[in-house]
């Protein structure tokens, strides 16, 4: 039997240009119109919606097409303005709404937008869902309206920031506390930019805050966990203890310690789980991706914790996540999830478990991190005309083969396609880092005759 395939949902919801199909507020009127109609019919009583979303210019546009049409259907809708991705999966559970929805393209700058759904726990939605959404849009209908007595009512929440602030403030106990520290926080211009420094500030942190002047067209600009180099230059002008850099949306956390070195998802998820370790508290084990470091691995292992790689993507992690019943997984762009706290990747409670231990360890993030070695990976993207299987691709994997030998057992090679792109990702990552250079370099240029051909 063929597998079904989305027409507009990917991993992380519908992401495209602004303007360009399906970005375009014309599709997110029938958009909404159409959940609108399958949560109608998949409740009890009266459904509520809640809709969040980022910073960028068009998420105004994109809100009032998706209110018009869930109302037509007849849906209320909570708006809650600009907050983080993870917020609207918190405030979803906890305001019992049948769904959440932000709108955003996390990371991607502000010409891209998106939309995130969020069913009543929180957790991203089932396929069953989107496939049924999908249908509806799929039908040549135009959006109809309920009986005018039963359109939904939009209302606005006015203290969804303080509800998400609590709550994060809440994860770590009520007896830790931040005193003494010096903090650098980045917002990237984005949907943390009135959360998270009142978080850190409100536990007793010294704030300095950037990244936090969104004008609708900086979300991510130069700011933020995709551009380190901003935080660490910060925290060295600043002699600041540490930095925490969060993306648009607020799902991802990069770090940078007090000598202006940046320290990634691996490294945070390391010293999440060594933490969990010294205080014998049962997680499980760690969730990485095929991308996860080596040294993660070694260094989980030297602490006899468990590790497995999944897909990349955070619905890989999580899936692998449940299906373990481990409570910690994450990536090395900084997507972290602490399942036994929240039910999706949250960028401000990641730094906050990461703070909690180091403050019970009493170390500066250089030495909590100083056991966890990681391996040098050079990454080169190859434009690909076609897609060969790489399993059955001779040439491609004797080079692999090749490669292999030359790295011995602390070396990997990894090939995946782009699932957004025309590309193919040819990774090595080994001890010696012009090695690595070489080696992917060597190999790339075999990828690329393979897939021109």
């Amino acid at each position: 039997m063929q597998e079904r395939t989305k027409r507009y949902f990917g991993t992380d919801g519908i992401r495209g240009t602004v303007g360009t199909s399906p970005i375009t507020p014309d599709f997110m009127l029938k958009l909404g119109w159409a959940a609108g109609k399958v949560f109608a019919n998949t409740g009890n009583g009266r459904n509520k919606i809640l809709i969040g979303k980022d910073t960028r210019i068009s998420g105004y546009m994109f809100e009032a097409a998706l209110e018009a049409g869930l109302t037509a259907a007849g849906v209320d809708i909570n708006l809650t303005g600009p907050m983080p991705t993870p917020a609207i999966s918190y405030l979803t559970r906890t305001l019992r709404a049948q769904a959440g929805i932000v709108i955003s393209a996390s990371h991607n700058s502000f010409e891209d937008n998106g939309i995130k759904f969020f069913s009543s726990d929180g957790s991203k939605l089932p396929d069953e869902i989107e496939f049924a959404i999908e249908d509806l849009l799929s039908r040549d209908v135009s959006v109809s309206t309920v009986m005018p007595q039963s359109l939904g009512k939009a209302s606005r929440i006015t203290d969804a920031a303080g509800r998400y602030i609590e709550f994060c403030k809440s994860t770590i106990g009520s007896t830790l506390k931040l005193n003494g520290l010096k903090i650098v926080v980045d917002c990237a211009h984005g949907s943390t930019y009135h959360i998270a420094p009142i978080v850190f500030e409100e536990l007793g942190a010294k704030v300095k805050a950037i990244g936090v002047s969104p004008d609708g067209l900086n979300i991510n600009k130069n700011k933020g966990s995709t551009s380190p180099e901003s935080l660490a230059n910060a925290v060295l002008a600043e002699e600041a203890d540490i930095g925490i850099a969060f993306d648009g949306d607020g799902d991802r956390v990069i770090m940078v310690d007090h000598l202006g070195n940046i320290v990634d998802g691996d490294e945070i998820l390391y010293v999440i789980a060594r933490d969990r370790r010294r205080q014998s508290i049962d997680f499980g084990g760690v969730v990485g991706t095929s991308m996860s470091n080596l040294g993660l691995e070694l260094a989980l292992d030297a602490l006899d914790v468990p590790f497995i790689r999944a897909p990349v993507g955070d619905r890989h992690v999580m899936k692998a996540m449940l299906d373990c019943s481990w409570n910690l997984g994450g990536e090395n762009s900084g997507h972290l999830i602490c399942l036994d706290i929240a039910n999706t990747g949250d960028g401000i409670v990641s730094s906050l478990q990461a703070l909690s231990a180091l403050v019970n360890c009493g170390q500066p993030l250089s030495d909590a991190i100083s056991k966890m070695r990681k391996f040098p990976q050079s990454m080169v993207n190859v434009k690909t005309a076609n897609s060969p299987d790489i399993n059955k691709n001779k040439k491609i994997q004797s080079a692999i083969n090749d490669i292999e030998s030359k790295l011995g057992e602390n070396g990997r090679v990894l090939l995946r396609p782009s699932g957004t792109e025309p590309l193919m990702r040819v990774m090595v990552e080994g001890e010696d880092s012009e090695i690595v250079e070489q080696l992917a370099k060597e190999l790339s240029e075999v990828v690329s005759g393979e897939c021109s051909n």
